[in-house]
Formats: structure tokens, C-alpha cells, sequence
């Protein structure tokens, strides 16, 4: 395994290693400290079924079914699909997931740990890529805060709401996103979180506010909280703190969602075809049942 760091903001491509394949023990524990390291991980030239993709996700920890049933692989219900194709007349899969800031299940009393995508179907233009996926490195976001703020929001907690996010892509122009059901509301109740986590892998202390979900500082009024949230949505999202992915066929992204917020460029026409297979790791083994306010660190001894 030979891992090369993109650059100074995150990110690193993983060479000689075929995902196909059964790793090691020894090899999962080495991905995951990159994963802490770097945030993201590309895997170039993999070629990979529905059911190898999620047996190599599933060796970090525990694969997340969504309770929609929505755009799940036939027989994998772990596994969803990223797609603005038809079958028959029928989507595919979500044509429009990611489309914004977020942090992936930060309104769940889980939290989730990483996201793994494998793109064998991506849009070109002019010979170039579209559908980018765009990162934002939450330690060096945290680290840039100012003093007085850091030290306000050491014991702040941060209430999240999966359908501010849900809403949010339902108002946008030509959405078919329907409603959330009553079902799907009480499957995802809003949960509450620190406003700043320290990181179960490097140890460092990530800023946990993505403008997806988050909703309410606590022990504030409305007021401040809505202008301290509105600080740091603004803070993150400088050029400093971004990485930009340019998909290619056949590779496979891994990410950290406790480090990163990412962004999913919609720059491609229905005609323009996207495919994507996606599983999302959640984060048990790195905070066990007690949730975010306890990491478990990796470093002390978890096995692979």
C-alpha cells in the first residue's frame, strides 16, 4: 500500500491495493489512520461488485439502511444509489443527494464515521469531469477560530435537524423531493451534540457545525445562537479550508464525516449521466453507546 498526500488542505490517493480483495487487519487499522489523517481517500482503478463494495466498507465499522427504503441496490439495502438515470421510466436512484453543506448524520443520536462511494458511471463535458465532490477540513476550521469563541464553545451542545436539510433541497427549483412521512420524522428525531468534538482517531479537537442540520447552540438565545451559527457556517466555508475532488471511473472516494463537511457539485444536465454505489459507516465503534461526548480513541485498541 502506497498512500501520497494531495496537498496541504486534505485528501491522499491509496495505490497498489485492490479493494476486491480482503484486507488485512493491519491494513484497516493503516486506512483508518489516513482516513483521521487526511479526510479523504481515493482509491483510483478499482473494479468492484455491489456486494465487494460493502464488504470492504463494512470492515470499519457498522453499515447505516436508511429507514426511506429510497434508492437502496437490489438485495443490499445498504448500499444506495447515487444517480440522475431511469430505468423503465423509473429514477434510478437520488439525483439530488449532497447538494449543499453537510455533515452526514450529525442529526442522528449516531453520528456517522465515514462515507464510501464508487463512481462507474461519471459525466464529462469538454473532455472534463463534472459532479465534483467538495470537502472542508474541520480541524484546520476549528484551529482558526478565535480564542474567545473556541473557549465559548467548549461546552456548548448543538441540537441537529435532518429536516432542515430535507426542506432546504425540497425548496430548490424543480425539486420532486417529496415531503418526509410521519414515519420518516420519527425514525429521525433531532439530536444534540457537542459543538466541538475531540476527534476518536488524531486526538485533535474537530469544530461539529455543518449548516445541513445544525440548528441551535445551547444555553443561548435565539438571537446569538443564529448569529454565532451563522460565524462559523461563514468561517468554514473560506477557500483555505476546501479540497476539491474530481471523480474518475472506476475509483473509489473514502471520507471522514467527523472531520469534513462536503458539498456535491450539481453541474451536469440529465443527460449527463452519474452513477454511484454509497455506503455510510456510522460511528459505534469510535464513541460506543455512549455517543459523541466520549470518543473511544483508535489509538487505544481498536481492532479491526
Amino acid at each position: 500500500m502506497i498512500i501520497e498526500p494531495n496537498s496541504n488542505t486534505m485528501g491522499a490517493r491509496v495505490l497498489e491495493l485492490d479493494l476486491s480483495i480482503s484486507l488485512k487487519d493491519s491494513e484497516i487499522n493503516q486506512l483508518m489512520h489516513a482516513l483521521g489523517t487526511h479526510g479523504v481517500l481515493e482509491f483510483p482503478e478499482q473494479h468492484l461488485s455491489t456486494s465487494q463494495l460493502k464488504a470492504f466498507s463494512e470492515r470499519f465499522g457498522e453499515l447505516y439502511i436508511s429507514p426511506g427504503g429510497r434508492a437502496q441496490a437490489d438485495g443490499h439495502p445498504e448500499v444506495m444509489i447515487l444517480s440522475n438515470m431511469t430505468k423503465d421510466g423509473q429514477a434510478v436512484g437520488l439525483k439530488d443527494a449532497g447538494q449543499s453543506w453537510h455533515t452526514d448524520m450529525s442529526y442522528a443520536k449516531m453520528i456517522a464515521f465515514a462515507n464510501v462511494l464508487y463512481g462507474t458511471t461519471i459525466p464529462h463535458r469538454g473532455g472534463m469531469p463534472l459532479g465534483a465532490t467538495q470537502f472542508r477540513n474541520m480541524h484546520a476550521a476549528y484551529e482558526d477560530l478565535p480564542s474567545e469563541l473556541k473557549q465559548t464553545l467548549a461546552n456548548k451542545r448543538i441540537t441537529h435537524d435532518f429536516n432542515k436539510f430535507w426542506e432546504m433541497m425540497r425548496a430548490r427549483p424543480g425539486s420532486t423531493r417529496p415531503a418526509l412521512s410521519e414515519r420518516e420524522r420519527q425514525a429521525r428525531p433531532p439530536a444534540v451534540h457537542p459543538a466541538v468534538l475531540t476527534h476518536p482517531i488524531t486526538g485533535k479537537k474537530v469544530l461539529y457545525a455543518n449548516p445541513g442540520y445544525a440548528m441551535h447552540i445551547s444555553d443561548m438565545s435565539e438571537n446569538e445562537s443564529q448569529k454565532t451559527l451563522d460565524f462559523l457556517f461563514a468561517h468554514q466555508l473560506q477557500d483555505k479550508f476546501l479540497y476539491t475532488y474530481a471523480w474518475k471511473k472506476n475509483s473509489l472516494l473514502m471520507w471522514d464525516n467527523i472531520g469534513t463537511t462536503h458539498n456535491a457539485v450539481a453541474d451536469y444536465e440529465p443527460h449527463e449521466h452519474r452513477y454511484i454505489e454509497r455506503c455510510q459507516v456510522m460511528a459505534t465503534r469510535l464513541y460506543g453507546e455512549q455517543g459523541t461526548a466520549h470518543p473511544i480513541m483508535f489509538t487505544s485498541g481498536i481492532s479491526a
